[in-house]
């Protein structure tokens, strides 16, 4: 890879241009899978980053993340009777039921996609 630089007053600045990729938002899960890459497969890390591979990757985990999540909690909460007529008559109930779901579906999303 060559570096072309420039000469602003008594400095070379690199002359670098920015990829033209949509920008993709990394959130909760793509920053959990980064923290994972960096402490547990750091050559991995490092290769995706000098790659310039590594946001793209973190950007599909996030995404199949979140429509995995939503799968799952929408699986148990029909299995397990939590419905908006549930959430009317008993809040304290509901709300019990929907957190357990929700730690439920997150160990299974770090098992299947972010700490592998």
């Amino acid at each position: 890879m060559e570096i072309t630089y420039r000469q602003v007053g008594d400095y070379l600045l690199p002359e670098l241009e920015l990829r033209s990729e949509e920008i993709r938002i990394i959130g909760k899960y793509g920053m959990l899978r980064r923290t994972y890459l960096k402490e547990y497969k750091p050559g991995w890390y490092q290769s995706m980053i000098l790659t310039g591979k590594l946001d793209k990757h973190l950007a599909d985990v996030e995404e199949q993340a979140t429509i995995r999540f939503e799968q799952i909690v929408k699986q148990m909460k029909k299995a397990e009777g939590v419905t908006e007529e549930l959430k009317n008559e008993n809040q304290f109930v509901w709300i019990q039921k929907m957190n357990n779901i929700q730690a439920r579906a997150m160990e299974i999303i770090g098992e299947e996609l972010i700490f592998v």
